[in-house]
Formats: C-alpha cells, structure tokens, sequence
C-alpha cells in the first residue's frame, strides 16, 4: 500500500547520550510530524491502490493475467532489493534515503495522470512505472521501521507508537478505498492518482520539517564485507526463536492478502459486476475492522497472553476468505457478506500487525534493525508479489469465482503452522535486545518462561502498523 522510515537509531547510543522521554508521545513533536506525513501518504496511496488496477482493467481491458503481472511488478522489488538497501540503511542516516523515495514516487505517481492526458500512457509504460514505485517502496520501508526508534527513543515507548501508526493505518483502510472509489468514478483511474502525488508531497514536507538529530552510523572497525553483514542479519532473524517463527508465516499472511485482494477485484467487477465506487465502499466498511482491532490492540495484549492475541488474530486473517466464494443471492447480500469476510481479516491485521512489528523491534538490537526489517520486507513482499501473479494466472486458467475458492480453502490451512509456533505460547513481550546479545547475553527466555520484570517492553502490550504487512 504505502510508506514508512529509518536510522541507525540514536538507540544505538550510549545511555547517558539519550534525553529522558516524555511519559506520551504526544508531547514528542517530531513523532508526530513524521505520523501526520505518514498518514497522509497512507490515505493518498489508497487512490493507486485501486486506480492503478482499475487504470489497466477499464483503459487498456488489461486480461486477468497481466492485472496479476502488475501487481507482481510492484512487489517483487522486495525479493531482490530489500535486503541490499536493509545493508545500506544500516550504514547510513536513514531519514534523507526516505525522503529521496517519496520524491521519487511522487514524480512516479504524477506521471501517470500527464501520460495520460498526453495520450501517452500504455499498458507497457504503466507496468513500468509500476515496478519503478515498487523500488522506491522498498527502500522506504526498510528505512521507516528503524527509524521510528530514533525518534521514540526509550523502547518503552515502541508500543505506543506502533499503535497510533496502526490506528492511523486502520483509519486509512476505512475511509481509503471509499474516498478512492469515488475518486476514481469522477475523474477516472489514472486522473485520480494525482491525489497520491500530492500526499506524497506532504510526507516529504514532514520529513523535512524534523529536527531530531539522527545518530550517526557507528564507523566499521573492520573491513566492511557485503556477504557477510547480510548473513549476520539472516542469521539473527532465522536464530532467533521469536523472530524466525515470525518470518516463516509472513510470506503465508501476504501471499493470502495479496492473492484474495486481487482476485477480489476481478470477481467483484467481472463476475458480480460491482462497480468501482461499490468496490471501494466494500473495502472501506470491512477497513473498520483494521481500525478497531489497532485500536484496540494494546487492551488485548494487556488482558491477555501475547501468544494468545497473536494467534486469533493471523487465524482471523487466513479463515476469513472463505466466506467471499460462499457469498449468494442479490447483490446486496453478496456485498455484506464481502464486508464481513473483510472486516475479519483486517480487524486481525490490525492487531497482529501491532504485535509482530514490537515483537521484531523488541528482540532485535538497533545495529541489525535495517536488515531484520529487510529480511522481513523480503519474505512478506515476496510472498505478496508470487500472490498476485498467482492470482493473475489463477483467475485466468479458472474463473475468478473457482480461483478465489482455491486460494481461500489454502489460505485456512495456514492455521495449522500457527497452532504448532513458538509465538504462539509467548506469555508476554521478551525483553528487549541490546548489542550485548549479539555477541552471547544471556539467551532469551522461552516462549512459556515470562520476560524478566521490569523489561521495557513488557510495560506496554503491542504495537504496529498494519502498512508493514499490508502494503
């Protein structure tokens, strides 16, 4: 969907170097300069997430198939990128790389609506320029995650604003595709794709407006060496017992997301015979869901075990799907249904979304951040780019309604893989992982053992935005 940041975070500084925090981050004015920019860039990239699909269905009555290749193109730049820019970003200041990548997908983006009132724009060029804002994408999101850290500073603070990003997400889910479906059926799909230029606008003006100081990268005290800083990052995300379960299901929870999204799409409009703006209500009033389950993620996860929470809510979103292929009768019911089924699996994004990205901020030192993000950049989105070229293909060897079956009664199963995983039975937030650990602390606690008291991350409960996994 959209955007987010990074640095090699003042975290990484020496304890008496980091100022006290403020017991909110409402009173932190940089978190809050960079969140409104994100959530505005959230909003705006809900008008290409739907217009530039609708853009190669209505204009150029692009085939099953090449809808599926363009979706492809614009995640698979994760499978190949995102753990080369998660090296880099660990070597440099994270906040200018994020604003040269929603320069350029501003242009990008623009670019679409003046080839077209050129008469220039082609299926060719759109695919092009689909795969041109997958790259910038890439290096933004390895950036934000890391980021965030620099300026929250006190890992107790994680959660909090995990959470308001998760909110504003959620918020943007809701009303998104609504405002985009409307959008779109008054100016056409690539005309309204300007509104994204402009929130990528907003964002880079909020990044610019910082005035945190952003460490530094420590210097090499050795010879820097390309194969061997990535494998440091691969073996701490797949070493790591809380961390490797996370990345083994998040290619599963993508690929699901990507996969039922995009034949959605083409069963709604094709076979059902929803128009765009119908689309865009449906995919806005099932966004509540998002909404209230990152609202309501940090009580859940006070309430009740972290294990626990986790689990319900990935089940949520691989169970969900199997009720849009059982929707029948007039339109309208069919519609509810498709609220519902929605509604389900982004109220469990919402909250998993929350705890997978504190969980992997937690467990991960700030010298590894850019490339544990990276790594996770990697699996999710290349789980997320093979499902929409299966879906693409799928669609186009069955029928939208048979493929969206298939892929629904596959997606279930996944909730066999979370019934078994460690994270599963996590009691509550590990302790947060310093540079010591890199280099042998004492090992982490098993997922029945609880964290020690007092751990900063154990204070808050859990936190994320759904933009890392949905997007």
């Amino acid at each position: 969907m959209t955007t987010a940041s990074t640095t090699d975070s003042p975290v990484a500084e020496p304890e008496d170097a980091v100022p006290a925090t403020p017991d909110s981050l409402w009173h932190n004015v940089d978190f809050l300069k960079f969140w409104f920019g994100e959530t505005l860039s959230l909003f705006g990239s809900h008008v290409t997430v739907l217009a530039l699909p609708l853009t190669a269905v209505i204009v150029f009555n692009a085939s099953d198939e090449q809808v599926g290749l363009l979706r492809f193109l614009q995640l698979v730049p994760y499978l190949g990128l995102a753990l080369l820019l998660g090296l880099w970003v660990d070597r440099v200041r994270r906040r200018p790389v994020m604003i040269a990548a929603n320069v350029v997908r501003l242009v990008l983006i623009a670019s679409v609506p003046v080839l077209y009132w050129l008469d220039l724009l082609n299926m060719v060029t759109l695919l092009v320029i689909a795969c041109l804002v997958g790259v910038a994408s890439v290096a933004f999101d390895v950036s934000w995650m890391s980021y965030v850290p620099a300026l929250v500073k006190d890992p107790k603070h994680y959660v909090e604003a995990n959470s308001k990003l998760g909110t504003t997400s959620s918020a943007a889910d809701v009303a998104g595709p609504g405002i985009a479906g409307l959008l779109v059926s008054a100016l056409t799909a690539p005309v309204a794709m300007i509104v994204d230029a402009f929130s990528f606008l907003a964002s880079v003006v909020s990044l610019l407006l910082i005035r945190t100081p952003e460490a530094p990268p420590k210097p090499a005290t050795e010879r820097r060496h390309l194969l061997r800083e990535l494998r440091d990052g691969l073996v701490w995300v797949f070493g790591n017992r809380i961390l490797r379960p996370l990345a083994l299901v998040a290619p599963f929870c993508n690929f699901s997301l990507v996969t039922v999204w995009t034949m959605f799409l083409l069963f709604a409009v094709r076979d059902v015979g929803l128009n765009p703006a119908t689309v865009g209500l449906v995919l806005s009033a099932a966004s509540v869901g998002g909404l209230a389950g990152a609202a309501a993620s940090r009580k859940l996860i006070k309430r009740f075990p972290i294990g626990l929470v986790y689990a319900v809510s990935m089940s949520a979103i691989f169970v969900s799907p199997l009720l849009i292929p059982l929707a029948a009768g007039p339109a309208p019911v069919q519609v509810g249904v498709f609220i519902v089924s929605f509604f389900l699996s982004y109220g469990g994004l919402g909250v998993a979304g929350v705890v997978m990205i504190s969980l992997r901020q937690t467990c991960t030192p700030p010298s590894l951040m850019g490339r544990m993000n990276a790594a996770f950049r990697t699996v999710l989105f290349g789980g997320g780019s093979l499902g929409g070229l299966f879906a693409g293909i799928l669609a186009g060897a069955f029928g939208p309604r048979d493929a969206i079956t298939g892929a629904a009664i596959g997606s279930a199963l996944v909730v066999i893989g979370l019934v078994i995983s460690p994270v599963s039975r996590l009691k509550e937030m590990p302790p947060a992982a310093t540079e010591a650990d890199r280099t042998g602390a004492p090992p982490e606690p098993t997922p029945d053992e609880p964290a020690p008291a007092g751990t900063a991350a154990a204070e808050a409960g859990a936190a994320g935005s759904g933009a890392d996994d949905a997007r």
